[in-house]
């Protein structure tokens, strides 16, 4: 006989008002005990579904289990569809560090599951390599119940317990068709086909996958790539070489097969000469992707490195002479999870990324994409292999990658490896709302919320080049928010003409490098779980997903918790140099002594942010601003910096102007004489291309913040 499980609806919850909590509490801890049945989520086979149902969801991402878990609440049948075997995306595929932003912005759905995550390793139980104490966990404060670190395993067996306790169908391995999956009827769809030729009937429809294949299939408007900065009044996308400061060649690397010979040809690694383009250019490229390792360093939880049958020795001769130019850091970030664990990503100019081995991922067939996967798997797994074999690597680096090994349980149907490929952008939806880099630092504000992103933007390199001789790595964007800012509703579904009962939470609307904020695995739970909402609205309203009243929309996620508006503490906005007068040199296009630090943690600043010298290497640091002045005359020089407690207090600008050199001192712990920028005076310059100014750490005491420039013509009459 099958027991199944004890399932609540919400108006018992009501009347357990009182003891919900502790209820939720002693249901969870029993389940992780292993006294109840709830174990595994309530997989199906094809012979049991139904006929139809009211909201299907294609994909078993965090988000898709978001979506399927909000539609239940809401008293709707749901299918969750995924088409590999395991549930939870990058959140149980090896992404236990969770990227965050501000955690005040996560509510809903997505906070439950961070809750529970908290009430397991509250559990003296759930430390096996080591004590609950021993563990320092950066990402979370001691007064928090949440857990924002962990284990694959322990995320995929909360999402299926969550899963489990609202009785939810889970259909595994069932792939769309993605050639004739998807049957429409005016602009609706009706139904659609897995591979298997199994058809699934729905009111509406969720695409809850990285690549957003339900979307495209669908025919809805999608964009692959970068778009160019002219698309939308962006500074951040398209080709970026000159923010391209992280994750790069630090010293001079031949990319040649033979060095100094171009005629042998390029490194395997490095796709081109030049980088194609000049910044701000759109292009056809994605950023890298990577597998999310779990290591450990406890011997008997140890997997070994496997040197992969497909190694190619010269795959890895640039990283080989990368150390041999001097470049000693070991490329790679393992952030510790529970249980002497790591979550590793990619760091430095040769690690874990792939860069541009995915370009055709996001528009390929099942064929050509497990192709790149397993091109990506190859690559890796030779990568930590050579790491931790090649006496050509330093001795210290080496030591790293024999004490730190993958882990035995973890991953243990795919051989310690990750069973999810770290998709960082596929599909893009084109819908009448695309958010951007304005939406990013808050100079649009999107009126229909559907939930806060508040992470960095952030876009992983997209290639390595050569140039001069030398190798460079080419996309990587690192440009702080100031707050958390809305996410509109049009942006998560199509245009009304293309398809009036589908949402996209994952593959949803944006530019490349707004997506690059937005695509982190909680804001993926919380737009999930509205795009549940809204299809659950949609269908008692008899409405396409485009007319239902946004006012209760906002209404019903409030109600469930979710954040849709941020009324925290909150910083200025970037100040953006086309809104300046006169001439405007920012600091990225200042040239600058090694040992400058990019930073933009303190508002206001101009453009991406600022340098500052870490209050270290006294009369070691310089920058120099040159300007292009187009008639001579007097000028008014202004400077912009965020000033602190921590400033120095005798920063010496030096203007060299027509009448000499002068030094002026400023002391940054104050505000800038003019409230956002501080006047050095008027000066007379002569036309032409010429150094204005010097900025110097010499003999200074505190934080050196150097950010843009500003001339401004005086009028003399």
């Amino acid at each position: 006989m099958m027991i199944r499980p004890y399932r609540l609806n919400e108006k018992v919850f009501e009347m357990l008002s009182v003891s919900t909590n502790l209820f939720r509490f002693l249901l969870i801890l029993i389940s992780w005990m292993g006294i109840s049945n709830l174990s595994d989520a309530q997989e199906i086979k094809p012979a049991q579904l139904k006929s139809s149902y009211d909201v299907v969801v294609y994909g078993g991402t965090s988000g898709g289990i978001a979506a399927a878990i909000q539609a239940e609440r809401m008293g709707k049948s749901v299918l969750l569809i995924e088409p590999g075997t395991h549930l939870g995306g990058l959140s149980s595929g090896g992404l236990g560090a969770t990227d965050i932003g501000n955690k005040a912005a996560i509510g809903g759905i997505a906070r439950e599951f961070y809750r529970r995550l908290g009430d397991y390793y509250s559990l003296d139980s759930s430390w096996k390599y080591q004590k609950q104490g021993e563990y320092k966990n950066r990402r979370s404060k001691g007064t928090e119940k949440e857990m924002w670190t962990f284990e694959p395993h322990v995320a995929e067996e909360t999402f299926e317990k969550m899963l489990h306790e609202q009785a939810i169908p889970v259909l595994k391995q069932q792939r769309l068709d993605l050639k004739q999956g998807v049957n429409k009827e005016e602009a609706r769809i009706a139904s659609i086909k897995m591979e298997s030729g199994l058809v699934i009937s729905g009111k509406v429809f969720i695409d809850a996958t990285y690549e957003g294949d339900l979307m495209a299939v669908a025919g809805v408007s999608y964009h692959v790539g970068r778009e160019s900065n002219a698309t939308y009044g962006e500074t951040l996308n398209g080709i970026q070489t000159r923010n391209a400061v992280f994750h790069q060649f630090i010293k001079p690397v031949d990319p040649y097969v033979v060095p100094g010979d171009k005629s042998s040809g390029l490194l395997p690694g490095v796709q081109q000469e030049g980088p194609g383009g000049k910044d701000g250019d759109g292009d056809h490229r994605v950023q890298a992707y990577c597998f999310r390792m779990c290591t450990t360093d406890v011997p008997e939880n140890q997997r070994e490195w496997v040197k992969p049958v497909t190694y190619d020795p010269l795959r890895y001769e640039l990283l080989l002479r990368n150390f041999e130019a001097g470049d000693l850091r070991v490329p790679w970030n393992p952030v510790l999870m529970p249980n002497r664990k790591t979550d590793t990503n990619n760091n430095f100019a040769i690690s874990t990324d792939n860069i541009g081995m995915n370009y055709e991922y996001p528009d390929a067939d099942y064929q050509k994409r497990e192709q790149i996967i397993q091109e990506h798997l190859s690559y890796q797994q030779g990568l930590m292999w050579t790491l931790a074999n090649d006496p050509r690597v330093p001795a210290e680096v080496r030591k790293q990658f024999q004490t730190w090994k993958p882990t035995r349980d973890e991953f243990q149907d795919t051989a310690g490896w990750p069973f999810q490929l770290y998709i960082r952008e596929a599909r893009r939806l084109v819908s009448e709302y695309v958010m951007t880099e304005k939406n990013c630092i808050s100079e649009l504000v999107a009126e229909d919320s559907v939930g806060l992103a508040a992470y960095t933007m952030d876009s992983h390199n997209q290639q390595r080049y050569a140039i001069n001789g030398k190798t460079l790595n080419e996309g990587d964007v690192q440009v702080g928010v100031p707050n958390p800012y809305p996410i509109s509703y049009r942006s998560i579904r199509p245009r009304k003409e293309e398809c009036k009962n589908l949402l996209v939470p994952l593959a949803m609307a944006a530019s490349h490098i707004a997506y690059g904020s937005i695509r982190m695995e909680p804001v993926f739970m919380v737009l999930g779980q509205s795009a549940a909402t809204a299809a659950c609205q949609s269908i008692d309203a008899g409405q396409a997903v485009q007319d239902i009243d946004y006012a209760q929309l906002k209404k019903r996620l409030l109600a469930d918790k979710q954040v849709l508006i941020w009324d925290g503490p909150r910083r200025e906005p970037p100040i953006r140099t086309s809104s300046l007068k006169g001439i405007v040199v920012d600091d990225r296009d200042a040239i600058r002594s090694l040992g400058w630090k990019s930073s933009s943690a303190s508002a206001p600043y101009v453009g991406q942010g600022y340098q500052h010298d870490g209050d270290a290497n006294k009369g070691e640091r310089e920058i120099s601003f040159t300007a292009d002045i187009p008639q001579s005359g007097l000028y008014e020089v202004r400077v912009y910096f965020a000033p602190g407690s921590n400033r120095s207090i005798n920063t010496p600008y030096i203007v060299t102007s027509s009448t000499g050199t002068k030094e002026i001192l400023v002391n940054q712990k104050q505000q800038p004489n003019q409230g956002r920028y501080h006047l050095l005076g008027r000066f007379p310059f002569a036309q032409g291309k010429r150094e204005v100014l010097r900025v110097t750490n010499q003999g200074t005491k505190g934080h050196v913040i150097v950010d843009a420039l500003q001339l401004v013509p005086v009028n003399v009459n």
